[in-house]
């Protein structure tokens, strides 16, 4: 099973690509305590959140030491700001990459060499509309979908424009990554440890039920 390829049929980009060939988790790692496992863990992709400004360059360096391709999601970090300065800064401590809700930051990161993750929460159809607008716009590297189990509920049009897309929210499960890849996500991000050892060989089946996309009940 190899990533998708992206809105435009372009490939995942060659360091995602690689970063996620043996284990396609995303490590969620929130705060500092999670760090050392994550450094040992053979997941090579993360995202950080919930570390100040100045714990990121104690963190970062040593990630990027570790071999790990890492994410900050600046919407998280306190006392990171929200600009063009926040991103040339966890650039030059050794991040690869960015998360953030705000299309503005997203559009800023292309331009500096940096990953982009566009962070998206889906509650409902014209939330679903309105963040496919805003993925159209930002061009993302990644969405991270959340929560996961929404994607099993989305048409293969948005799933199309949501793309290459990172499961995210309620994945606690080997069986919870498999249907996230198997509803066409590259991945998927969890903050349990136990899933950071998950390889692609590891992944269970996937019922064929669980693929249907579930119909609303019938108005009575």
């Amino acid at each position: 099973m190899t990533p998708s390829p992206s809105r435009s049929g372009a490939a995942l980009d060659p360091r995602l690509t690689s970063a996620l060939a043996d284990i396609p988790v995303v490590a969620s790692v929130v705060g500092t305590q999670p760090v050392r496992q994550f450094l040992t863990a053979p997941a090579k992709v993360c995202i950080v959140a919930s570390l100040t400004v100045g714990q990121l360059p104690q963190v970062l360096p040593a990630l990027g030491r570790a071999g790990k391709t890492v994410f900050v999601n600046v919407d998280s970090s306190p006392g990171l700001a929200q600009d063009r300065g926040a991103l040339e800064f966890i650039k030059s401590m050794g991040a690869h990459g960015v998360v953030s809700t705000r299309l503005s930051l997203i559009e800023k990161g292309r331009p500096l060499g940096l990953l982009t993750m566009m962070k998206v929460f889906v509650t409902d159809r014209s939330n679903l509309r309105r963040s496919m607008d805003a993925v159209s716009r930002g061009a993302p590297d990644l969405v991270e979908v959340m929560p996961a189990p929404v994607i099993a509920r989305m048409s293969a049009q948005a799933k199309r424009a949501m793309s290459p897309s990172v499961a995210a929210g309620f994945v606690e499960s080997p069986a919870d990554v498999a249907l996230a890849l198997a509803l066409g996500s590259v991945a998927a991000a969890t903050s349990d440890p136990r899933l950071w050892h998950l390889r692609r060989d590891q992944l269970p089946p996937v019922p064929p039920a669980a693929l249907k996309r579930p119909t609303a009940p019938p108005q009575e």
